[in-house]
């Protein structure tokens, strides 16, 4: 096995996952993702805790969206909601065989599958809210998400582990060091009531975030990590935002999107691509056309699109906003099926206004305190 898989299993167990003996721990993932679900049960087993495996085959999906009753689109599984109130522990891996595979499917049964998970997807959230449940996702380097970032799968592999500081001798070292910087930007913004950003491309988006709580992101649930967000106020978010990358969700893309924000709703959408879909997600309940969450991100570690969003909403110099579901530990409070992030960047002339003071330009910030690359 790649000895990378071993050392990543570890910061994803110990640092990550904070898995305690005792704890029951779920790990999922695609058959694709076999030798890093074999590195994370060693590590859950070595930390005497209890392991359940959940691995499910890609085609698996596709059946269901293919074939599936509208009745079975949307059932909700009463074992899955078991589960999510019984785990102590989710590590989840992401990859696919083919990351096209369901670009036929028409939007409207993947707004049914998405609106199947409300539930669970609300019980999760609350319980991580609360403490109950640590969870952490991860990207097992596969040749399809290599094709997507234009690499050779070695190349890609490489992106991947550094991208987590998997090839220093102390990863978790790394993580506590950037904490610290990206923990003093969110209190910082923890005591404003409006962050603005701007770019030369078009985006002018302020939203409303008094009263919200920053959250620093450093590697306990996404892994790679690198950013701080909160959930802004629902009904304050107003102008527009022009996505910079295509943005993916559930195995669908869109591109060249544009939206338009009144009173905290998007009231005009666009997209060069998979506009279809774009309307369909927004239009699948009352919280999708609300930001469930505004983040900036602080991986300068990550520097080149990936057409992964693990990845791309962290680059260090963007910033990304995500229709849908709020975290309840932000305080935000939108409810939705949906939970889609997309990108901007700010490293081509973009700004960073907290309550009309400039704090960031081009993609860095302007206090020295506050995340800056690793030297």
């Amino acid at each position: 096995m790649d000895p990378r898989y071993e050392k990543l299993a570890q910061v994803l167990v110990q640092y990550s996952g904070k898995v305690k003996p005792g704890q029951l721990v779920r790990i999922s993932g695609p058959t694709i993702a076999e030798p890093m679900i074999i590195a994370i049960y060693r590590e859950v087993i070595r930390a005497g805790a209890h392991a359940e495996i959940s691995v499910v085959p890609d085609e698996c999906k596709r059946i269901l969206l293919e074939e599936g009753s509208d009745e079975q689109l949307l059932y909700e599984n009463p074992l899955l909601i078991q589960a999510v109130e019984t785990i102590d522990c989710s590590i989840g891996l992401w990859g696919q065989k083919n990351t096209k595979a369901l670009s036929s499917i028409p939007p409207q049964k993947s707004t049914l599958l998405s609106q199947a998970r409300k539930t669970y997807f609300k019980k999760f959230l609350g319980r991580a809210a609360s403490g109950e449940l640590n969870w952490v996702g991860t990207q097992f380097p596969c040749e399809s998400s290599a094709q997507d970032a234009e690499m050779s799968l070695s190349e890609y592999e490489e992106f991947v582990f550094r991208s987590g500081y998997i090839h220093e001798d102390d990863p978790v070292a790394i993580w506590k060091q950037l904490s610290i910087g990206q923990q003093k930007l969110a209190d910082f913004l923890m005591t404003k009531k409006e962050i603005r950003f701007v770019t030369p491309q078009g985006t002018d988006l302020t939203l409303g975030i008094e009263g919200r709580k920053w959250i620093n992101c450093d590697g306990h649930e996404n892994f790679p990590d690198g950013e701080v967000f909160t959930g802004p106020v629902e009904t304050a978010t107003q102008g527009v935002v022009k996505y910079s990358f295509p943005a993916v969700h559930g195995g669908r893309e869109s591109d060249g999107i544009e939206l338009t924000f009144q009173d905290g709703r998007v009231v005009d959408a666009k997209a060069t691509k998979g506009e279809e879909f774009l309307l369909a997600m927004l239009d699948q309940d009352a919280g999708a056309r609300v930001l469930g969450e505004i983040a900036i991100g602080t991986n300068y570690a990550i520097q080149q699109y990936s057409k992964n969003t693990l990845f791309d909403e962290k680059i260090g110099g963007t910033f990304h906003a995500a229709v849908g579901a709020a975290y309840p530990e932000s305080g935000g409070t939108n409810e939705s099926g949906l939970h889609w992030d997309m990108v901007c960047d700010l490293r081509q002339g973009g700004q960073i206004f907290a309550d009309g003071e400039l704090i960031s330009e081009n993609g860095r910030f302007l206090n020295p305190e506050f995340p800056q690359p690793i030297k």
